[in-house]
């Protein structure tokens, strides 16, 4: 069984919290037509849900902005095969304040560097109306049966990456979109392309589209809350240079 355990880094501006925090939390009352979820309701609800799926939850931590308005949370997940370099990670969000619905994302880490990176997000995307409390658990079950596969598609991903030689043609052309893209910022560029050319572990020296991919991650560190959207779409670049067909998301209503 795999034991090793990921470095989660949590976002700037978020406030790394005990899980006992997030119980005293209070969800405001319901309107007509908005009833919150409270955060430790949809926490034990994936809890409960993983394990009911033969998974297990390594390490989780917590975190809250605005008061305990927002929440944040990251859960390394054992799902019973062992892998060297990487684990399963899920990432779970809510809001008391109407900001964003409830949702779950896939992600992997990378234990080397604790580096990661999402590739797909299920939203529960009924604005937390009058039923949402009593569709969670189905909500909650779909979306993890949704992202196994797609963790499952991760896996195939990265071997294709660590097989995928990149030439320095193509590495200006991805860094050029990732810039026309906004996957990554006129400002982080620079500090990707010195992962790139002086890489920090000697486990990405190979001039593959692994260690590039993992030049990015190393820079999106500590921008958890826009590192999803920007790692698909470094996904996107990549797999095009891998040639991979992409991989059918998860986005969307459940």
């Amino acid at each position: 069984m795999d034991t090793k355990k990921i470095d989660l880094t949590l976002h700037c501006g978020a406030a790394k919290v005990e899980r006992s925090e997030v119980e005293t939390v209070p969800t405001p009352e319901p309107t007509d037509t908005w009833t919150p979820i409270p955060h430790l309701a949809l926490i034990e609800r994936v809890e409960e849900t993983l394990k009911a799926n033969g998974l297990s939850i390594v390490r989780q931590v917590h975190s809250m902005t605005r008061g305990g308005l927002r929440y944040f949370g990251l859960m390394q997940i054992q799902n019973g095969a062992s892998h060297d370099d990487h684990s399963w990670v899920l990432g779970a969000r809510n809001s008391h304040d109407k900001m964003f619905s409830a949702g779950l994302v896939a992600g992997l880490g990378v234990f080397i560097c604790d580096n990661l990176s999402f590739s797909g997000e299920v939203r529960f995307d009924r604005k937390h109306t009058s039923r949402i409390l009593h569709d969670l658990p189905g909500l909650v079950q779909r979306a993890v049966g949704r992202l196994v596969e797609h963790w499952h598609d991760q896996d195939a991903r990265l071997e294709a990456y660590k097989g995928a030689e990149l030439t320095s043609p193509q590495v200006n052309d991805i860094l050029i979109r990732a810039l026309d893209t906004k996957t990554c910022t006129p400002l982080q560029l620079p500090k990707v392309l010195h992962e790139w050319r002086k890489p920090q572990h000697p486990e990405f020296e190979p001039r593959t589209a692994w260690s590039l991919f993992n030049s990015f991650t190393e820079v999106f560190k500590g921008t958890l809350t826009v590192l999803p959207a920007r790692t698909q779409r470094l996904h996107g670049l990549l797999d095009n240079y891998v040639g991979l067909e992409a991989f059918k998301g998860v986005n969307g209503n459940n």
